[in-house]
């Protein structure tokens, strides 16, 4: 039986996020809810649904940071679900990078190029 799993992850700004799905074309929706076996939901602060139509969200923490929220044993037959969200990880770094370049470079135009 599957059911929904928080995951501690090193995300902490939704907004950036938000831009950072964007920006990968995964279609970002803001506060959803995923659903796992049994009826079971979690409320999420940001959501995607990908292609095979299973949900990943990402909510709140009381540290402050991101969870991720998803039915991983149904995401895990997803052979591509490790890469996603180390893409997505990767992105979310390189846009706060840029971020924090910007407010210690003013009148200096940053962008990600690839």
């Amino acid at each position: 039986m599957s059911h929904l799993t928080i995951l501690p992850t090193v995300l902490r700004d939704a907004a950036l996020l938000f831009s950072t799905l964007e920006s990968l074309q995964l279609s970002p929706r803001r506060d959803g809810t995923v659903s796992g076996f049994g009826g079971e939901h979690q409320p999420v602060d940001v959501l995607i649904r990908l292609n095979d139509g299973l949900c990943l969200g990402w909510r709140r923490q009381a540290d402050g940071s991101l969870g991720l929220v998803g039915d991983l044993q149904r995401l895990n037959r997803s052979n591509h679900l490790a890469e996603l969200l180390s893409t997505i990880t990767r992105t979310y770094a390189a846009h706060l990078a840029l971020r924090e370049a910007a407010d210690h470079l003013p009148g200096v135009r940053l962008e990600l190029v690839g």
